[in-house]
């Protein structure tokens, strides 16, 4: 009988060890936030170039900043810039897409980033288009 009862306590500490380390991971993952827009450059002629800073404490290939968009007022992609890698030892950094059409009638967009676990959701930038 004590034999039994000492593998029920054996199983339930180890029960209650996997709830913990798997709240570890969980919280730690989640520690990092969502990305966020920092700055934004515009340059455009017949097409637009951005540079877009963008801040995330990046913790390595299981959370990170993987992409940043540039968002018409109705919501269409108007260009995408995908990171590839994350950023640990560079934040927050700063990467450029070239060869944005957007439509002359449109005179803002918004610029959002997002991170492989959260989606997007962090700070945005709105930022009002130079004359073309």
């Amino acid at each position: 009988m004590e034999t039994d009862l000492n593998h029920h306590r054996v199983n339930k500490f180890m029960v209650k060890m996997l709830i913990v380390s798997s709240a570890l991971v969980f919280s730690s993952l989640a520690l990092a936030g969502k990305a966020d827009v920092m700055k934004v450059r515009v340059q455009c002629a017949d097409t637009c170039r951005f540079s877009v800073t963008v801040r995330h404490a990046d913790s390595g290939w299981d959370h990170y900043a993987n992409e940043w968009q540039v968002v018409a007022p109705d919501g269409g992609i108007l260009g995408t810039r995908t990171l590839y890698h994350p950023h640990v030892d560079e934040q927050p950094f700063t990467r450029s897409l070239s060869g944005v059409r957007i439509p002359a009638n449109i005179h803002a967009v918004t610029v959002r980033a997002r991170d492989n676990v959260h989606g997007y959701g962090g700070r945005e930038q709105l930022v009002e288009l130079p004359p073309r």
